[in-house]
């Protein structure tokens, strides 16, 4: 099996992940391949397709829905008074 070696991290990044391995009952190499193994897999090529689709749907399904675009929204928000989300504005 293939190793790597990660040199230069930072003493905090060390220290957190010591910390986070101990939380975790692992070692710091176990939990370090363990961080990996979850990046590479919620970062799976399918991952993006399947959202492409998914987007593709929801556009032929709301296609005959009449949509306000999202600058008069704005707009109209500002003019209320209302920030973000609804808030009292500045």
């Amino acid at each position: 099996m293939p190793t790597i070696n990660v040199r230069q991290l930072d003493d905090v990044v060390v220290s957190r992940l010591k910390r986070r391995a101990a939380d975790n009952n692992r070692s710091l190499e176990g939990e370090a391949r363990q961080i990996l193994q979850d990046a590479v897999r919620n970062d799976a090529p399918g991952r993006r397709q399947s959202f492409l689709v998914l987007a593709a749907k929801l556009r032929r399904e709301t296609e005959s829905c009449s949509q306000t675009p999202s600058e008069i929204l704005i707009r109209e928000d500002r003019e209320a008074g209302l920030g973000f989300a609804g808030e009292p504005g500045r």
